[in-house]
């Protein structure tokens, strides 16, 4: 009883050393409504957001909070072309936006068919050496 006593103690120990490990990382996020946010893009198989690669959009947006669902999730005023993409999020997936509203800069809107694939569009150059 004794060793199994100090194994737990160990165990116990150890668990505390990794929460405050994790603890210094995890950001503590909380948004009100009208707040806008951007949404992250996780890059999946076939769908792309602008560019590919390293130089591609982590965050796509910005986008209007509707409201709070539950704890940790909000819903987000998506655009009629985004109607592919989930509007209910977790706040781990959103960034929040300079406080001022008026220095928000929209981007192209992004366009993702039913296939969830996007069109691609050849480009000319204009200009060449031989």
């Amino acid at each position: 009883m004794e060793k199994v006593k100090i194994i737990k103690e160990q165990l116990k120990t150890a668990q505390s050393r990794q929460n405050s490990y994790s603890d210094v990382h995890r950001r503590d996020l909380k948004f009100q409504e009208d707040c806008w946010v951007f949404l992250k893009v996780s890059p999946m198989k076939g769908v792309r957001f602008g560019k590919r690669g390293k130089v591609s959009q982590r965050y796509i947006g910005p986008y209007k909070i509707i409201q709070r669902i539950g704890q940790e999730a909000y819903m987000l005023e998506l655009p009629p072309k985004m109607s592919l993409v989930h509007p209910e999020n977790h706040e781990s997936m959103l960034k929040k936006v300079a406080e001022d509203p008026s220095l928000i800069v929209l981007v192209e809107t992004v366009e993702v068919n039913e296939e969830l694939t996007n069109e691609k569009i050849p480009v000319s150059i204009p200009y060449r050496q031989v």
